[in-house]
């Protein structure tokens, strides 16, 4: 499967191929001061990702092990991206809104559910909701996979 997407000034576009047709949610401080709200991510494997109009993304070290890169013209966050070598390597977490057709996706998993504010909540049941606590417990539990 392929899909397409680009920031909103059209100066920066991907395509995305072989990615999953679920998202998840993830309401961390840095993420929630990023996106304004949470950020909506799709997990593509990074080979998989085109970009186009590369001399107008930029990038920044968020973390000692992600970054996060932007549009320079618009300001459009464009993915998340782990950078240190562990398991969760070789991932880009494009925005949901990115894609131009966002149809067909389906939540998958809400992390830092309880740093989330109260004053709004995403529908749905079935998925997978976890803690500050949790998450950290179980992405650094050496041999195991995580959600995302």
């Amino acid at each position: 499967m392929e899909r397409q997407g680009r920031c909103m000034c059209g100066a920066v576009s991907f395509v995305a191929r072989d990615g999953p047709d679920t998202y998840g949610i993830c309401h961390c401080e840095m993420c929630r001061r990023w996106t304004g709200s949470a950020l909506l991510g799709v997990s593509v494997p990074s080979q998989n990702v085109t970009w186009q109009g590369r001399d107008h993304i930029a990038v920044l070290q968020s973390s000692e092990w992600a970054e996060r890169a932007w549009c320079k013209s618009c300001g459009t966050g464009l993915y998340y991206r782990v950078t240190e070598h562990n398991k969760w390597f070789g991932a880009t977490e494009i925005p949901l809104g990115l894609f131009d057709d966002a149809d067909g996706f389906r939540l998958d998993n809400e992390i830092y559910i309880d740093l989330k504010p109260d004053s709004y909540a995403y529908a749905g049941e079935g998925h997978v909701r976890l803690t500050q606590r949790e998450c950290i417990e179980k992405f650094s539990r050496p041999g195991e996979d995580g959600d995302r």
